[in-house]
């Protein structure tokens, strides 16, 4: 286990393979093993770093009103910290929103961004997500979450039992602060303005039955971002790089111009 320490606590994250880094940011509720695939198969030809939002996973949780911008700050600290000028940035669903925040607040840092199922606008997130954004709510919805996850979970990823373990220890190591604060300032974000300011390539996979983001966002992105190139995974939910992974592999691959580093 890595990690450093920043202005904010501790962050954990972990690295596979050589070459020219890449940066992989997960998703709300999630920490960065939901990339472990897609790292084992970049680690060919880049060095994968994933890593731990503060409030999940194993990175620092003191404080835990983490907001978006916060994320944002966070990476730009990280890659400062471990002496990366520029990187090709990656996230999923949050992590994704994020990447464009950096991509917009920093970049300088950002040599390419490509998001997977992530929210451009609140209003693409679910009912539930949306309904766990109201603080009168949000305590409820911490405690019913493992139950009412794992009777839908069948319609959220194909390989249902493994993600849901994977959730299920993942939310254990959430504090109801980071919780709460994540998901509401995600349900406020609306990147529709400033799109037309990422000047960088950009890349939006989006599963057309995810119950979780609304696919359509991805046409806001198209839309919006000069630079966009979106694909859409037929048979894919909320997790295409576990839905589809040979095929978000060799995608990601393509855009990222499967260049090794030296």
């Amino acid at each position: 286990m890595s990690s450093i320490v920043t202005d904010r606590g501790l962050v954990h994250y972990e690295t596979i393979g050589q070459g020219q880094p890449v940066i992989m940011l997960h998703g709300w509720l999630e920490s960065w093993d939901h990339w472990l695939g897609t790292m084992e198969s970049l680690g060919r030809d880049y060095k994968a770093y994933a890593l731990d939002f503060w409030g999940f996973g194993e990175s620092g949780k003191q404080g835990g009103s983490f907001t978006v911008r916060d994320y944002i700050e966070m990476v730009d600290q990280f890659m400062e910290r471990l002496g990366i000028k520029q990187a090709p940035v990656v996230g999923h669903s949050m992590g994704g929103t994020v990447s464009l925040g950096l991509a917009l607040d920093h970049p300088e840092r950002v040599q390419r961004v490509a998001v997977v199922g992530s929210p451009i606008v609140g209003d693409g997130l679910a009912l539930i997500l949306r309904l766990s954004a109201r603080r009168s709510l949000a305590a409820l919805f911490y405690q019913v979450f493992p139950l009412g996850i794992r009777l839908l979970s069948p319609i959220y990823a194909r390989d249902w039992r493994t993600w849901y373990k994977m959730f299920e220890r993942d939310l254990s190591r959430t504090t109801l602060e980071s919780f709460y604060y994540s998901i509401a300032s995600l349900r406020k974000t609306d990147l529709r303005p400033r799109l037309k300011e990422i000047r960088m390539p950009a890349l939006g996979i989006y599963g057309r039955m995810d119950r979780i983001v609304s696919p359509r966002q991805g046409d806001v992105l198209a839309r919006g971002t000069p630079m966009a190139v979106v694909r859409y995974f037929e048979r894919s939910g909320h997790f295409p790089m576990l839905d589809e992974p040979e095929r978000f592999y060799q995608t990601l691959c393509e855009f990222l111009g499967n260049q090794p580093g030296p």
